[in-house]
């Protein structure tokens, strides 16, 4: 299975969950720009939203240039495929929000991150790697190790040790939804 197939598996699982449960995906508002994902405003600076389908998809190839690597592939699909806010989950090693640039201007401060992490890893003489979740421990996410495709849980400053799946598309496979948490803001 593709990470754009298990990506988007998990999304549908995800809405239909939060239709079950009554729960309506919110997050707050960017008062410089509107998002694509807004669905209603709630007041006080919140809105509901949707995961919505970039169009057109996230270009790393700035990236790739500015780093003369090649990123891999699933970290471009997984960035390059959805709009959104941070989607909650439960995998079976703890909660996490999975990143989402809000709108097409968020994708140029998510690529300025990855940019800057990659070269604090080269710094430290680690292995490269992307991050793509957040945990609710501060200190720790969760990354791609962008020779290989594995994904790992990662501590601020150090080698990725404690590896979660072989890929990122196994990885979203075994996610459950959640409801969103401040502790993911």
């Amino acid at each position: 299975m593709s990470v754009q197939q298990a990506y988007a598996n998990f999304i549908e699982q995800s809405l239909a969950w939060h239709q079950a449960e009554g729960i309506s995906m919110q997050t707050w508002r960017d008062a410089a720009q509107s998002s694509p994902c807004e669905v209603q405003s709630l007041g006080d600076e919140r809105v509901s939203w949707q995961p919505v389908s970039q169009q057109p998809p996230a270009d790393f190839s700035n990236v790739e240039r500015a780093l003369e690597l090649t990123l891999h592939p699933d970290i471009k699909a997984f960035y390059s495929s959805w709009f959104g806010a941070n989607l909650a989950a439960e995998h079976p090693k703890g909660k996490l929000a999975l990143l989402m640039p809000w709108h097409a201007a968020d994708i140029a401060r998510l690529q300025e991150n990855i940019i800057g992490h990659i070269l604090m890893k080269r710094r430290l003489r680690q292995q490269e790697t992307v991050f793509f979740a957040v945990t609710d421990d501060e200190n720790i996410m969760l990354s791609v190790l962008n020779r290989s495709g594995e994904v790992f849980q990662e501590s601020v400053g150090q080698e990725v040790k404690v590896k979660l799946a072989d890929n990122l598309a196994e990885f979203l496979a075994e996610l459950k939804p959640l409801a969103y948490s401040p502790l993911f803001d």
